[in-house]
């Protein structure tokens, strides 16, 4: 027999011969696998710095972009495979009644989101990895669902789909109650806020293409690329840090100021002494005009942007842009108006202004002023015109909110106060698209209605957020 050192000798040989024949092969393996790789780390490289600067990264606000990035990425996925079926399909013959039904399906979600949702997050708001987890799993699951019936487009998959609004807006409401707790003191609230959303932004515009071309190999592939996506989000809920889930206190949001104490008690009980005084529970209206006027300004410039979704949407199919088709028409306009909502994000992003009630004020203004040329002098220029301001107003209006209600509302109310902040938002959408549906197809008549409505809102929200922004708050930034 071989002694031990014998055989670790031919093993060694061995080894040795093995490697030689498989060098060459493993290190082009290798080579090719950096090649491919390389792109990848790279891109991946850049978005890592980019999410993590300003101290982003040590704060915990990065991953919340990263998150966000993926939840936008995954509901863009769901859009793109829902486009193909009769849910979103809008045949002119049959217009009337399949908008209704949208707008219905639009609105739902948001009137179960603020009697509902919004309380029940304010119960757990220890739990709000955990909720945003929940949302992308439900989504996940929902995806799959909806993979039998995208093709048919069967009853199952009105709600499933209603289903998918839901939990998305969901996420929406926790979302943006978490961005103060990730704050990086270099970086103001409207900043952080335009940061996040441009990284959805961007994850959306990456995810259209990929959507549409697994699209190609069936109407149910993005839903399940959708069910991959909303999975990973799912774990990179739980990477968020842990003071997300910090729960100080907080209780549920009451409309008023005071101690819950009913009237007819204080009847019984007149003039009995309390052994401990209670400390009033704050409301949403203790927090100062300035929120109350933002969200009068934004209802205004959302009506505005639903109704020229819905009122150009007919509009450009009996009078098109120019000599352009109806169907290219319309996508100039979309095109315009998203390039807008981009841009206004990215202003946002970049803004080192903490004076959100002055951004309002100024966007609603400009906003107006573009609606009431494009009336008096209505043609193909002005009309992408106002779609591109809309978007650039709609994104800065609402980020410019966002910050008002993280920076006044009390954190104990904030959950709901944003859950009740998007439902009149979209609500106030639905009711604009009501009106582009019912008003004649008159490309003047509907821009000088459109303008009174941003009349409207200026004249009960303009002087009150100037004169807040003059006073300045008295509420110190969160952190």
């Amino acid at each position: 027999m071989c002694p031990a050192g014998c055989q670790l000798g031919q093993y060694g040989v061995v080894g040795a011969i093995r490697s030689a024949e498989g060098g060459p092969l493993r290190r082009s393996a290798r080579g090719v696998g950096r090649v491919l790789r390389a792109p990848l780390r790279w891109a991946g490289g850049g978005v890592r710095k980019a999410t993590h600067a300003h101290g982003a990264g040590e704060s915990g606000l990065g991953k919340l972009i990263e998150l966000h990035a993926v939840n936008s990425a995954g509901d863009m996925m769901i859009t793109v495979a829902l486009a193909s079926t009769v849910f979103f399909s809008v045949p002119t013959d049959q217009a009337r009644g399949r908008v209704a039904l949208y707008l219905a399906v639009t609105m739902a979600p948001f009137a179960l989101l603020a009697p509902v949702i919004g309380p029940l997050l304010d119960r757990i708001p220890h739990g709000r990895r955990a909720a945003m987890a929940g949302s992308m799993l439900t989504r996940a699951l929902l995806a799959l669902t909806m993979s039998g019936a995208v093709a048919s487009g069967g009853l199952e998959l009105y709600p499933a789909a209603l289903g998918v609004l839901v939990a998305s807006k969901a996420y929406g409401v926790v979302r943006s109650a978490v961005v103060p707790r990730l704050l990086p003191p270099r970086i103001s609230l409207v900043k952080a806020n335009s940061r996040v959303t441009l990284g959805g932004l961007l994850a959306t515009g990456v995810a259209a293409p990929l959507g549409a071309g697994l699209h190609q190999l069936g109407p149910e592939y993005p839903l399940y690329g959708a069910f991959v996506v909303f999975v990973l989000g799912t774990i990179l809920s739980f990477s968020l840090p842990h003071k997300v889930d910090s729960a100080k206190g907080e209780a549920r949001a009451r409309l008023v100021s005071g101690e819950h104490r009913s009237p007819a008690r204080e009847k019984r009980h007149p003039g009995k002494k309390r052994g401990k005084e209670k400390q009033p529970r704050p409301g949403l209206r203790t927090v100062g005009s300035s929120v109350l006027h933002a969200l009068q300004a934004n209802s205004a410039i959302r009506m505005l942007s639903g109704f020229l979704t819905f009122f150009l949407a007919f509009m450009l199919r009996v009078h098109p842009l120019g000599d352009l088709s109806p169907a290219f028409s319309l996508g100039v306009v979309a095109v315009a108006a998203g390039a807008g909502n981009a841009l206004g994000t990215a202003i946002g992003a970049l803004l080192r202004s903490r004076g959100p009630e002055k951004m309002i004020a100024l966007v609603l203004t400009v906003t107006l002023g573009v609606a009431i040329v494009t009336a008096v002098l209505y043609g193909a220029f002005f009309v992408v015109v106002i779609a591109a301001v809309a978007g650039i107003s709609q994104a800065l209006a609402k980020q410019s909110l966002d910050s008002l209600i993280q920076r006044d509302v009390p954190e104990e109310v904030r959950t709901s106060a944003f859950a009740r902040s998007e439902t009149l938002l979209q609500m106030s959408w639905v009711v604009g698209g009501a009106i582009g549906i019912l008003l004649p197809l008159n490309g003047t008549l509907g821009m000088g209605v459109a303008a009174g409505v941003l009349a409207l809102g200026a004249a009960t929200a303009v002087r009150g957020l100037l004169t807040a922004a003059r006073r300045g708050s008295a509420h110190p930034r969160v952190a």
